[in-house]
């Protein structure tokens, strides 16, 4: 890869060009969408059965009125259903978020960039303008005779 470092500066267009090629010149492999995509689904699914489980656990201690007999309905049902809605939840939550931060991060990069050229776009101009404003007053005549304000 041959990093430009002339006096010119590529544009905005040319710099998004130059960000693609870079990043795939990196030769990092994508995160396999297939393994992401499977966590995402075993979490949705994990909730899904913790609260099946709650559910028959209820059930389960709905159908006795003596409390020592709920109790192992509570422990099955109940607790292990929350500990699979938890474990569920933040498979999910994990997942999810790593796709959205990893492109979160590449958007905010390109900005930044962007957002760069800009910025060199315009003190190139203010460049121009002062090295034009230097050479016309080197150019004029001094004045003749004191100067009198």
């Amino acid at each position: 890869m041959e990093t430009n470092y002339s006096n010119q500066t590529p544009s905005a267009s040319q710099r998004a060009i130059e960000f693609r090629d870079e990043i795939a010149g990196m030769q990092i492999s994508a995160p396999v969408d297939a393994d992401e995509r499977r966590f995402l689904v075993a979490g949705m699914a994990l909730v899904g059965i913790g609260i099946v489980l709650i559910l028959a656990g209820y059930w389960g201690a709905s159908g006795t009125p003596i409390p020592a007999k709920q109790t192992p309905y509570l422990i099955s049902g109940g607790l292990l259903g929350l500990a699979v809605v938890v474990a569920g939840a933040a498979l999910f939550v994990r997942y999810s978020l790593s796709r959205y931060l990893r492109f979160w991060l590449v958007r905010s990069i390109y900005e930044q960039r962007t957002q760069t050229d800009r910025e060199v776009e315009v003190l190139e101009r203010l460049e121009a303008l002062l090295h034009a404003a230097v050479r016309t007053r080197s150019q004029t005549p001094p004045s003749q005779g004191p100067n009198q304000f």
